[in-house]
């Protein structure tokens, strides 16, 4: 038995990763693609292809939607799916607020349906294992934590520079190390923020550095950018030793080997895609199974701390 997704968008995202995990994981079936363009639906062979999302959410045969759509779009569509009957997996940012966070999963859970945030890198296991350490007590309480999410070059007109469509770069990629400084300190509600910014685009946030003070839970640092040198670093110091990624590719590691520092030892990962990893854990809990899926907590966490440090 399989679930039976719809997509709704085609683009770089999709084509390039997601919609070839969803086809590879053994609980997911492409059933169906909606587009504006018909055409580039339809290169991604889905059973059936749409030029109409409600064309889409119409289909009963869809159990599941998958939303890859610019960041403006996420909560109505979210909003249209769960009517529909359907499940929803959305690309991160959930929302564009912790208001339009906590209404999408009142939302869901007036319809009965499971809707979770694709922060795809947090099914990594990797990322899982360092997580946990954190969390657990393992390393210790935590002192400090470092994560950075930074390249350069977006093109004029993606919607990443636009306000209107959700741009910026922390509600874009700010949101990847904040999802792992939730998964580390899941239950921390106090926070003392500083923040630097720079502006961009039309308006929105191409840089922004952030120190949280948690007081006795520790300190951390964050920093998105579109305006700075490529690097994903991640980085956690306990009372008792650091745990710490080592390589540059902390929040994007795709289909190969990987390692984490831990103190003086090296713990290693054989390749995989967290993307398949990500829809087949969805899938398995839509179909019952005891899967690990992202917290709506830790969404709402995220979109709370992104509201404070905007």
């Amino acid at each position: 038995m399989t679930v039976r997704w719809g997509i709704l968008g085609a683009g770089w995202i999709v084509k390039t990763a997601t919609a070839g995990a969803l086809r590879s994981a053994p609980s997911a079936t492409l059933a169906a693609v909606a587009a504006r363009d018909l055409e580039r639906a339809r290169d991604l062979e889905p059973e059936r292809a749409y030029n109409a999302y409600a064309d889409l959410l119409a289909d009963d045969s869809i159990d599941a939607v998958y939303i890859a759509l610019t960041n403006d779009q996420h909560a109505p569509w979210i909003h249209n799916a769960l009517a529909a009957g359907k499940h929803v997996l959305c690309e991160k940012p959930l929302t564009l607020s912790t208001e339009q966070t906590q209404e999408v999963f009142a939302a869901a859970e007036s319809a009965d349906r499971l809707l979770v945030e694709a922060a795809w890198s947090m099914w990594h296991p990797r990322m899982q294992r360092l997580t946990q350490l954190a969390s657990d007590g393992s390393i210790g309480s935590l002192e400090d934590f470092l994560g950075t999410f930074t390249f350069e070059g977006v093109p004029d007109g993606n919607y990443r520079l636009d306000p209107n469509l959700g741009g910026g770069a922390l509600l874009d990629i700010g949101v990847y190390p904040l999802h792992a400084l939730v998964a580390c300190l899941p239950d921390v509600d106090e926070v003392r923020p500083e923040v630097e910014r720079v502006t961009g685009g039309l308006g929105v946030d191409m840089t922004t550095k952030a120190r949280l003070d948690f007081g006795s839970l520790g300190r951390a640092s964050i920093v998105a950018s579109f305006a700075m040198p490529e690097s994903q670093r991640l980085f956690v110091r306990g009372s008792e030793t650091e745990v710490r990624i080592p390589d540059e590719q902390a929040f994007t590691s795709w289909r190969e080997a990987t390692e984490l520092q831990v103190g003086e030892h090296t713990e290693r990962f054989a390749p995989t895609d967290a993307y398949r990893d990500m829809f087949e854990a969805v899938s398995g809990r839509i179909l019952g199974r005891e899967e690990w899926v992202l917290p709506p907590a830790h969404s709402l966490r995220v979109a709370s701390l992104v509201d404070l440090l905007r």
